[in-house]
């Protein structure tokens, strides 16, 4: 089935030029991976950057710039691939897999050992720890019938739906749509199925809870 909620044009083309850091570059792979539409919007993206890029008059490279370029691949740290030209293929993800292709290497083959219990209902695997910048991601399993606390965000959320389903004041998102929230959106979603709804969630800056209660648990959601 096709998803039915995509990232925002903004969105892939940012993707598209990489300009996107890794936590929100992980959910938008994950979800081309799942998503025909999406890869042939991204396609289009590269062949328009490949054009313009063809336009421009051309500059001459300093004397260093190979030896420059050698010494920041040396220094970069070493994480899973997942670029938009890697595993855009076709798949289903479930709570214990197979995880889409650009995911799967964050999550590792034993997943079902790596869930924390945060708070009745919800459990998490950390994927990536907070950037400088506050970006992040994580998995969230969520048992059917399950609130999260109502919050805004400091900047950009990706939610991808793996498994399950949630909703929220802005609609229902099943496996595979994507909920693209900013600094604009007050949401609180509820998994909404008879089994657990399995989420990615990328931010590029911490959440914003809105009630004292909430507050409490930011620190155990490490969003």
């Amino acid at each position: 089935m096709t998803p039915k909620h995509h990232p925002s044009d903004a969105m892939l083309v940012a993707y598209g030029a990489g300009s996107l850091g890794e936590a929100l570059s992980l959910a938008v792979a994950a979800h081309l991976a799942l998503c025909p539409v999406c890869r042939r919007a991204v396609a289009d993206i590269d062949a328009l950057g490949g054009v313009l890029l063809d336009e421009l008059p051309p500059r001459p490279l300093e004397d260093d710039a190979l030896a420059r370029t050698l010494a920041r691949i040396d220094a970069a740290p070493d994480r899973p691939a997942h670029g938009h030209n890697h595993g855009h293929t076709d798949g289903h993800a479930t709570c214990g897999g197979p995880w889409p292709a650009p995911l799967a290497p964050y999550v590792g083959p034993a997943a079902e050992t790596r869930w924390q219990r945060l708070a009745p209902g919800v459990r998490r695997i950390s994927l990536l720890p907070r950037s400088r910048h506050g970006g992040t991601a994580q998995l969230l399993r969520i048992a059917p019938g399950t609130t999260l606390p109502h919050h805004g965000h400091g900047s950009l959320e990706l939610t991808l739906v793996l498994s399950g389903s949630f909703a929220d004041e802005f609609g229902r998102y099943a496996p595979g749509d994507i909920a693209e929230a900013d600094a604009a959106t007050r949401h609180q979603p509820i998994a909404d199925t008879d089994q657990d709804c399995v989420c990615l969630i990328a931010t590029d800056a911490p959440l914003r809870f809105t009630s004292l209660v909430s507050r409490l648990f930011q620190p155990l959601f490490g969003m």
